[in-house]
């Protein structure tokens, strides 16, 4: 099956396709066919000769189109994903899945009863770092799993990204900006979340934007950029979390875990590698843990492959349509247990995702 090859088209052409493209050029078993945008000279302009610009009615059509990865911003993410499917077309999208879970659903329930498959960003849980982080906890290296930390803390993407306002708008915000890329790997280290409690603040109303051709533009907050609480796991761990765009510099670790017999330190999850690093009651000095799993330089778009290969070989995707949702459904949870001031039983639940296996390739494990 390693030398199949599954087609995959692009719709979105802003920032972040760059860097798909530049990955999904790389990786085995997908190949990118054609892109796709509203705005056609955005797509002609990253079009090559292999790839063809169309629009995005035409990319749902199109015959030798497998899979529509969805890059578009987070308000359209539901309508794209609709449309590809309607089409017939499996979907893989930038996270979050959708901007709420009452846009969340129907799209699951949609891809079920058709017999297709929805996956979703980060893929970044699937490199070398987290998978090898979950190693350590499968293998029982530091006991029972008890206790975690997340923190995201940074002054706001007003400073480097020229058009910042979706960042402050309504499915934006610290919570669903970064909060996927913890949150998804926190249920890969420690399962699902059963229940939450969380407290919102807001420095700024307003945010002026430091770069590019529209430096000086000043832009309504809409939304909150300070939350903190706390993710009850439904093996009873407890994570404590704090996402902010309202600290300048910070130097707490990203992702910790701590068991009963020792506290394990997880790389940044919004990377795909990175150290990790173990402390035992037999060994009470922080050592490098030697990679045991996940993707080998990976980059964005490996969720793709491992899809695609998913796909030809009728088995499960990792970064799939339930893991996002249970992760959106946390997050969104997250959210309302700060605004209603009250915890908040989580609805969803779903299962980890299979491990990466050390040395794997996305298009044979």
């Amino acid at each position: 099956m390693g030398e199949q090859v599954t087609r995959v088209g692009i719709v979105g052409t802003g920032v972040i396709s760059g860097t798909y493209l530049d990955h999904l050029a790389k990786l085995p078993g997908v190949e990118v066919v054609a892109v796709a945008d509203l705005d056609l000279t955005r797509a002609q302009a990253v079009a090559t000769d292999s790839i063809r610009a169309l629009s995005p009615d035409e990319l749902y059509t199109a015959d030798d189109v497998d899979i529509v990865i969805n890059l578009t911003i987070p308000a359209a993410h539901a309508a794209v994903h609709q449309a590809a499917l309607n089409a017939g077309k499996h979907v893989y999208g930038e996270k979050p899945l959708a901007m709420d879970r009452a846009e969340a659903d129907p799209l699951l329930k949609y891809a079920a009863a058709n017999n297709l498959r929805i996956g979703c960003a980060p893929d970044t849980v699937l490199g070398t770092g987290t998978q090898t982080a979950r190693a350590v906890i499968d293998r029982g290296d530091i006991g029972v799993p008890h206790a975690a930390t997340a923190f995201m803390v940074t002054p706001g993407h007003e400073l480097w990204h020229p058009a910042p306002e979706f960042y402050y708008q309504p499915g934006g915000g610290p919570v669903l900006d970064m909060g996927p890329y913890y949150v998804t790997s926190l249920v890969t280290l420690l399962g699902p979340v059963r229940r939450v409690t969380a407290r919102a603040g807001q420095s700024k109303q307003e945010r002026m934007i430091h770069t590019g051709p529209r430096a000086g533009t000043v832009f309504p907050v809409e939304v909150p950029t300070h939350v903190t609480g706390v993710l009850e796991h439904e093996s009873g761990a407890l994570t404590t979390v704090l996402m902010s765009f309202d600290v300048w510099a910070g130097r707490l670790p990203r992702i910790e875990v701590h068991g009963t017999d020792g506290s394990l330190s997880v790389p940044d999850p919004n990377g795909f590698d990175g150290t990790v690093e173990l402390v035992t009651a037999a060994q009470r000095e922080w050592t490098e843990v030697p990679t045991a799993g996940g993707y080998a330089g990976a980059g964005r778009g490996v969720g793709v492959a491992d899809m695609a290969r998913a796909l030809r070989n009728g088995e499960p995707h990792r970064a799939n349509g339930e893991l996002a949702y249970h992760v959106l459904d946390v997050l969104e949870s997250f959210i309302d247990s700060a605004v209603q001031d009250q915890p908040l039983d989580v609805a969803s639940t779903v299962t980890r995702p299979a491990a990466v296996p050390l040395g794997a390739s996305p298009d044979t494990a």
